[in-house]
């Protein structure tokens, strides 16, 4: 009797297997910003997405008036998604949820560099401080 209950309760966790939810959730300040996550576009801050493995994260962020922002993020998988531990969580028969939380700053442009005629006073002071002036004879 013991032995048959205890199969049953083996074959519904077979039949009934629990699943790992991946996330990562990106905010940005000033919020707004448009995301890509390794070349796609997941929409703007604040957003939520779903990832299939951990590693190595290609993540870029652009928005109107500010400096566009790219970086590399390094995610590592949590005890439990290691081998060969991994073959419990995926058997309960329940959802386990893991989310990521990346915050990135976003820097606003300089106002004097935006608008074309302080961008070349800008270049024409660089180009001054980097050419030494001409020797008068």
């Amino acid at each position: 009797m013991i032995r048959g209950v205890g199969l049953v309760i083996i074959a519904g966790l077979i039949a009934a297997p629990g699943c790992l939810e991946r996330r990562i959730h990106i905010t940005s300040d000033p919020p707004g910003a448009l995301v890509w996550v390794n070349d796609a576009e997941v929409g703007r801050t604040p957003v939520t997405t779903g990832f299939t493995y951990y590693g190595d994260f290609d993540v870029r962020t652009r928005k109107e008036g500010c400096e566009p922002v790219s970086t590399d993020r390094d995610q590592w998988a949590p005890i439990y998604e290691m081998a060969p531990i991994d073959l419990v969580p995926t058997a309960l028969p329940f959802t386990i949820q893991h989310t990521v939380e990346w915050h990135i700053d976003l820097k606003p442009v300089d106002p004097a560099l935006s608008e074309p005629e302080g961008l070349l006073a800008r270049a024409k002071d660089l180009r001054a401080q980097a050419v030494p002036a001409k020797p008068e004879k």
